[in-house]
């Protein structure tokens, strides 16, 4: 790595000894719980709390590689439309290679890690996209749970750590999960829990009864690091990182404070701890990734690359603009001290940031885990109420014509979901009979029975292959494209 334009740590790392280890080293960690933990060591506080990161996937190593290289640090590049900023973060110590079962186990059975913490994706919980809850019939859990001494998910090996914790009289650790995921932490304990259940029941319900899940809420949108980003980092600040992490200048995270074993103290670097995240997690979930989903399979359909391209594009916009106010926010239940439309008015300045670059082939990927997360509960709250969602249905028949697999001028789309050839599939067959694309009953449940969703979505769909998706979207949007907005 080499150094050039950037604040540096202002701590002696050698000082730096681990009480976190945290599965899933993506962009968004480093991003964001690494940054807060950073911040903290800055400040000359809890230098006991540092992160040690272990991989699970074969794709973590190249990027533990990538990091051992330069001693894990990490540049973080804060970028707004009219300024950027870079650091360089050294709150990780260490990176435990995928597949090193035993040195993953010993470092969860250490005393000194008193947090284990995972960004893992949305899809990477194991749960049953139509009722979201946990999937015990999933093949890798299946798998665990027949071999509990050698585990391959994050949730096995969690369980091996607690096991040799308790037998050696260690206090269990937190486990907390930083994903974007509503009751992100009851959600983890359910996959622990339950997978511990196929194979050890009593331990189960020690894990139950003794290990704290708190939930929370993070965000700050981070897009993936490619060629541009370090190219853009060496121009720019005169650094060489082998994988640097760019982002808005946005952050939040929202914690139950729920840390038997101790925590660091994160509420002196901004994060905000509740009794209930439940509120934040839904209006972030639904307005900000909720969002996401509208703008990418429209913007992909019209070959829009970027995210802050889409919101230049006025129909896209006024899309955007239109669901989210019309259907999505009218019944986000009430957040302390938020107001929802203010709150909906940043998000569309941190969609329009133009340094992120965020892609909408990013944002549409896996929308089989994301949109019955995002998507379809604002829909079955609307139903429930008698109200319509011809906008969320309209999008809902967005992403069947998106997984079809060309966009409106004809260009082939890679692959772009773990289910992708069952969907692309089940989208040929919608094109002539749309309740087809309904009846993928693990994603949708019940409603894709419900006779007033099924009218719109097959409207929708109809009329997507019939006029096209720009006037599609027109005649939804009606009269309400706004005119450009400039954002400072």
């Amino acid at each position: 790595m080499i150094f050039g334009r950037a604040a540096v740590p202002r701590y002696d790392r050698a000082g730096l000894r681990p009480g976190i280890l945290h599965f899933g080293v993506g962009n968004f960690h480093r991003a964001h719980q690494a940054l807060y933990i950073d911040d903290l060591f800055n400040g000359g506080r809890d230098l006991d709390w540092a992160i040690l990161g272990a991989g699970v996937r074969e794709a973590d190593e190249q990027m533990r590689r990538r990091l051992a290289d330069q001693d894990f640090l990490t540049t973080v590049v804060e970028q707004e439309a009219d300024r950027s900023s870079a650091r360089i973060t050294g709150s990780m110590i260490g990176f435990l290679p995928p597949g090193d079962i035993a040195a993953i186990v010993g470092a969860l059975a250490d005393p000194a890690i008193r947090v284990v913490s995972m960004t893992i994706t949305e899809g990477g919980y194991f749960l049953d996209p139509a009722s979201g809850r946990f999937d015990p019939g999933h093949p890798e859990i299946v798998a665990d749970g027949a071999d509990p001494e050698s585990p391959r998910t994050v949730f096995g090996l969690i369980i091996a750590g607690l096991k040799r914790r308790r037998a050696e009289g260690t206090a269990p650790f937190t486990v907390m999960s930083c994903d974007n995921l509503r009751h992100n932490g009851s959600v983890t304990r359910d996959a622990v829990v339950g997978l511990a259940r196929l194979s050890d029941p009593a331990f189960a319900a020690w894990i139950e009864e003794s290990v704290a899940f708190p939930n929370s809420m993070v965000d700050r949108i981070t897009p993936a690091t490619g060629d541009r980003e370090r190219r853009a980092l060496e121009e720019e600040f005169g650094i060489v990182d082998g994988w640097p992490v760019f982002c808005e200048s946005y952050r939040q995270w929202v914690l139950e404070d729920n840390f038997p074993a101790g925590r660091p103290a994160l509420e002196q670097v901004g994060v905000e701890f509740v009794q209930d995240v439940a509120p934040f997690e839904t209006m972030k979930i639904r307005i900000l990734n909720g969002g996401h989903s509208l703008l990418a399979y429209a913007a992909a359909l019209l070959d829009v690359r970027f995210v802050h391209e889409a919101m230049a594009n006025p129909l896209l916009h006024a899309f955007l603009r239109k669901v989210e106010q019309d259907e999505i926010i009218p019944v986000v239940p009430p957040v302390p001290g938020t107001d929802l439309l203010s709150y909906f008015r940043r998000v569309e300045e941190r969609f329009a940031n133009p340094k992120i670059a965020d892609t909408a082939q990013r944002l549409c990927y896996d929308g089989s885990n994301k949109l019955p997360k995002f998507i379809l509960p604002t829909i079955s709250d609307r139903l429930e109420k008698g109200l319509d969602a011809t906008g969320l249905a309209l999008e809902v028949a967005l992403w069947c014509r998106y997984c079809f697999g060309t966009t409106e001028s004809g260009v082939p789309i890679a692959p772009n979901d773990p289910n992708w050839h069952r969907l692309q599939a089940a989208a040929e067959t919608a094109r002539s009979e749309p309740a087809a694309w309904l009846a993928l009953t693990d994603i949708f449940g019940d409603l894709g029975l419900c006779e007033p969703f099924r009218k719109s979505f097959g409207e929708a769909l109809n009329m997507l292959w019939r006029d096209g998706t720009e006037r599609t979207l027109q005649r939804y949007v009606g009269d309400s494209v706004p005119k450009a907005t400039v954002y400072a």
